[in-house]
């Protein structure tokens, strides 16, 4: 199963949850790959990766196989991005098929995986167009604020997009609440507007504001494995779970 993680709008937990997912799928015993699309390369910063190594880019450019840009991390397959993939991506334009190179990456190793996640950048991209066309599912992160529903209904027009042209099997799967305090009523009316006025819907489970999840990046790991007690944690279990019996219904 290909998930692309995705919002147009940046800051909106993308890659907080991308990495905290995977790492809980593999706690309940997943094969999993986690692609870091986005140049900036957060995801692999966050799981203290460096900025030298060798990363999607050139595995993308067929100048390194696969198994020799693969990070194993907490368990987790992990492709890496640095910034050398905004030059790659510049040179894409030229190759034929170009929506089709991650997609066709992915066809040769989607066997060894029970979960595939693609951390996209928030810019509408070639790159952003070829984890759409390789995933399955996109699942989109959202602040309870009004700026994150913009971006939500931008990466929604994307998508339809896609599946009209490149790759016409391709569903949303839901909307995950990040940072919530239901405290806040703007928070609670957030909600109620997207309910009222949209048909996406949303995992029972969202994500509270945890100073947890924020800490982790620093230290290189996951909430699970930096603070396996914590709401963060158990959350993304939570999230893992709920994917899974989506799996497999």
């Amino acid at each position: 199963m290909v998930i692309a993680v995705a919002n147009h709008k940046g800051g909106t937990g993308k890659t907080t949850t991308a990495l905290n997912l995977g790492a809980a799928l593999v706690v309940k015993q997943k094969r999993v790959l986690l692609i870091d699309l986005d140049p900036q390369g957060n995801l692999s910063y966050s799981l203290g990766l460096p900025e030298d190594c060798i990363d999607i880019s050139y595995v993308l450019s067929g100048e390194k196989e696969f198994s020799e840009a693969i990070q194993n991390i907490e368990g987790i397959d992990v492709l890496p991005a640095t910034m050398r993939l905004s030059d790659v991506e510049l040179s894409m334009f030229d190759v034929e098929d170009r929506e089709f190179l991650l997609k066709n990456l992915i066809s040769t190793v989607q066997s060894n995986y029970d979960f595939i996640l693609i951390d996209c950048s928030p810019a509408r991209s070639l790159l952003t167009v070829n984890a759409l066309t390789a995933a399955d599912y996109v699942m989109s992160t959202i602040l309870l604020d009004v700026l994150s529903i913009q971006g939500l209904m931008h990466i929604v027009r994307t998508i339809e997009e896609i599946k009209s042209v490149l790759n016409p099997p391709l569903e949303f799967l839901g909307v995950l609440a990040v940072n919530v305090d239901l405290r806040k009523k703007l928070s609670k009316e957030v909600i109620d507007f997207i309910k009222q006025n949209y048909e996406f819907s949303f995992f029972e489970t969202s994500i509270r504001v945890n100073v947890k999840v924020a800490e982790a990046p620093s230290h290189g790991q996951s909430v699970v494995a930096y603070a396996p007690k914590s709401n963060g944690a158990k959350e993304y279990l939570l999230l893992a779970e709920e994917i899974i019996d989506f799996k497999n219904k």
